[in-house]
Parts: structure tokens; sequence; C-alpha cells
């Protein structure tokens, strides 16, 4: 989110540097009653879901593109990010994770998001919510990564399994 107006008082916000730990930040501030806007980070979980001996990687209904990718969600407020992973599975996929385990940890700076990766083991029948419109099923050793967060946790994953991964080009944003 961008903020112009402090969401407190209204007042415009101006970009000011000031001593905090760590030494001077620049950061949006709002000088009428002191808010600042902190923009940190925001926690995304992934999943490497392994389906029937494959790699499932599914399309998103808003993407442009026909990129499959690694199903990722927010987490929420009170959830550990395992039982994040495990919501977002059986949300997007109708899949029951019944292992999980994390791959690492992945900055996404573009998006200001922090990636948790699990690799997830899951069973039962593939049904796509909505936000998804298709999904693919990849050999261990046929599957492309991608150089982003998600696709770095992929060939982590790969990597640690014996498979050295392949990586393509991302098609140019629009």
């Amino acid at each position: 989110m961008s903020y112009k107006f402090c969401p407190q008082c209204a007042t415009p916000l101006e970009l000011v540097a000031k001593q905090e730990d760590g030494g001077a930040k620049e950061r949006l501030r709002c000088l009428a009653c002191g808010w600042t806007h902190w923009n940190n980070p925001t926690p995304v979980l992934a999943a490497v879901i392994q389906y029937q001996d494959r790699i499932l990687l599914a399309r998103n209904a808003a993407w442009t593109h026909k990129m499959y990718a690694l199903i990722t969600g927010f987490m929420e407020a009170g959830e550990t990010p395992q039982d994040g992973i495990a919501r977002e599975i059986k949300e997007e996929t109708n899949l029951e994770a019944t292992e999980l385990n994390l791959i690492g940890v992945y900055d996404f700076q573009r998006m200001n998001q922090v990636i948790i990766a699990y690799h997830a083991v899951a069973h039962g029948e593939v049904q796509l919510s909505p936000e998804l419109v298709d999904y693919k099923l990849y050999d261990y050793d046929a599957v492309k990564c991608w150089p982003s967060s998600t696709g770095y946790a992929l060939a982590d994953w790969l990597r640690g399994r014996g498979h050295e991964p392949q990586f393509i080009e991302l098609p140019p944003r629009t």
C-alpha cells in the first residue's frame, strides 16, 4: 500500500530521515502527529507440492501469461506458518498436506514480501479454487525453475533430492 496521507490525522506524509536502531532511516512520516509508515515486508507462504510422486504447479487466474508456479498465500493472524500453508493448499487445491518441511526463507523485494517456502506431500483429489485456472504435474527432472523467490525455493528443493534445476527466463512485465 502506498501512503500519501497520515491514516491518523490526514496530514500529508513526508520522507524524513530519523535516527533509529542501526542508524538513520528514511521513512514516510507525519510531522503533525508522529505516525510512521514502517513499510515492513509481508510474510507469504509457498509450497512445493509433491503429489502423485510429481510436482504440482498451478496457474493463477489473474495472470495474463501462461506461467505455472507454486501454491502461495498470506499467513493469517493467529496461525503458524505450517498451519497457514496447509490451509492454503487445501483452499486452493483441495489437497490434504500430510507432511510439511521447511525449504527456506526467500526475499521478494519487488513485492516487499518475505517468502516462507515448504515442501508438502499432499493427497486427495485436486479441485482448484476460483483463484486458479489450471494445474500441471511435472516430473522432477522436467520441471523448470524461474529466477525469483519461489523459483529459487523449488530449485533448492530439487537440489536436495539430487536433481540439478533448470531455469527459464521470465516473460517481460508489462
